[in-house]
């Protein structure tokens, strides 16, 4: 799939010149930096999905862990209880 998006020229420039010093095309450093950037986004979406849904949660329960609570549990965890 082809897209075109329009950079201004100190973009370019400084594309260009990263591509050079990197011994890469322009095209792979910006498909990098988009994939890169997107990986980010999905990865702060689902955390932020996560966080809706334990409130959702908690809004119906009312169940939660105190950060104590929570440490206990893992200290528990580490030594293998």
């Amino acid at each position: 799939m082809a897209t075109t998006v329009k950079l201004d020229d100190d973009l370019k420039d400084r594309i260009q010149n990263l591509a050079k010093a990197r011994h890469r095309s322009a095209h792979w450093i910006m498909r990098e930096a988009i994939r890169h950037y997107v990986d980010q986004e999905e990865k702060r979406e689902a955390f932020k999905q996560d966080a809706l849904r334990a409130w959702q949660n908690y809004q119906e329960n009312g169940q939660h862990l105190t950060s104590d609570e929570a440490d206990a549990w893992l200290e528990k965890l580490e030594a293998g209880y």
